[in-house]
């Protein structure tokens, strides 16, 4: 049997055919690409599309049908056993390692991300529930936030995983309160302080562990990828340390449907190093004896529509990035949000936000929508 008798056989089971009249059909441009998936798995498939070896035209609707039909477990090249047993030895988001994500992932450019997302530069799901457009849909976000946590002002909050400051400058402005935001990325802290200058908010570069102060509230939101399942405990122990009896918790994190130790290898080594999705068990394990949790909301269905107008911005403003980026780094941009939009149409990944308190509301706490 054929390299190539074999793909058509594994793709067949999504309703996918190779140069076929479909937009999700897989148009194969380099018959060496067999092989490569073959041997590599998904890391193949993804560098050789950076390398212009095949395309589809709806890359989205591609990855929709591959991950919904689980094509994606029926390989599992030497490299991916290696990278699991590596995950089960060895701290991949030990504190020594824990601005890479930063220097290779944040630090791209804030040209490009300027151009890509909202006006807020929210690089986390929106909230598309009345919103009809990606600014309205970032900001819905940010206040369903800080209704869930009870913000008020006068209020000292701590923002684990601040991005460009988006949150910081929204609950400052809108509600009057102090934020302390953290990250790991130079070019984050350089335009967060622009951002939210004039305002009661401090940017601070560290790790979250060395992270001191005491807070009504703290949030984190969609940074806990980065955290790594040896660290989870951990991670709640310093957000403890730092929230007072009465606070409240926000986790905001994108989250698989069972218990990994490491990424997928294509977003690990382009994307976000490091990185691993917690499961609910996990979550679950690193919580318990510290917080109880009172509220937990999956809205990862709105995540589709947010990487797709992600890339549509990008696709939009690539006339002004060419020169500085390259066709490679398009391909490799495009592949990563279009994938992850097909990760969650097929509900293989999910988003939560998850309030949790120290020792239980009094009364019960109330539900957030």
């Amino acid at each position: 049997m054929t390299f190539r008798s074999r793909a058509e056989a594994l793709l067949a089971k999504a309703d996918i055919k190779i140069n076929g009249g479909d937009p999700w059909d897989m148009q194969v441009h380099d018959e060496r690409l067999y092989a490569r998936v073959l041997r590599r798995g998904s890391l193949g498939l993804g560098e050789a599309y950076m390398d212009g070896w095949w395309d589809a035209k709806e890359l989205d609707q591609f990855f929709t049908r591959v991950l919904s039909a689980k094509l994606d477990t029926a390989l599992t090249p030497l490299q991916r056993t290696i990278q699991d047993l590596q995950g089960a030895f060895y701290n991949f988001q030990s504190k020594a390692r824990a601005f890479q994500v930063g220097e290779r992932h944040y630090d791209l450019g804030n040209d490009l991300y300027e151009r890509m997302l909202d006006t807020r530069m929210v690089y986390t799901c929106a909230y598309w529930k009345d919103a009809n457009n990606l600014d309205d849909a970032q900001e819905a976000k940010l206040d369903l936030i800080c209704r869930k946590i009870g913000l008020k002002k006068g209020d000292r909050v701590l923002d684990i995983g601040c991005g460009w400051g988006s949150f910081a400058k929204y609950a400052a402005e809108k509600y009057g309160a102090e934020v302390v935001g953290v990250t790991v990325s130079k070019e984050q802290a350089a335009l967060a302080r622009e951002r939210c200058k004039g305002l009661p908010v401090e940017i601070r570069i560290h790790d979250y562990r060395e992270t001191q102060g005491q807070f009504d509230h703290v949030v984190s939101i969609e940074m806990f990828e980065a955290v790594g399942y040896k660290n989870f405990r951990t991670f709640m122990e310093v957000v403890r340390r730092c929230l007072k009896e009465d606070g409240l918790f926000l986790l905001q994190t994108i989250g698989g449907n069972r218990s990994v130790r490491t990424t997928e290898a294509w977003i690990d080594k382009y994307i976000f190093p490091n990185g691993m999705l917690p499961s609910v068990t996990q979550i679950g394990e690193a919580i318990e004896g510290i917080f109880v949790m009172e509220d937990w909301h999956n809205f990862s269905n709105y995540y589709d529509r947010t990487l797709m107008e992600w890339n549509r911005r990008f696709q939009n403003a690539w006339p002004e990035l060419k020169e500085k980026y390259g066709e490679r780094f398009r391909r490799m941009w495009e592949y990563y949000l279009l994938s992850c939009a097909g990760s969650f149409r097929s509900r293989r990944n999910q988003d939560w936000q998850i309030v949790l308190s120290p020792n239980g509301v009094p009364g019960g706490y109330t539900s957030v929508r």
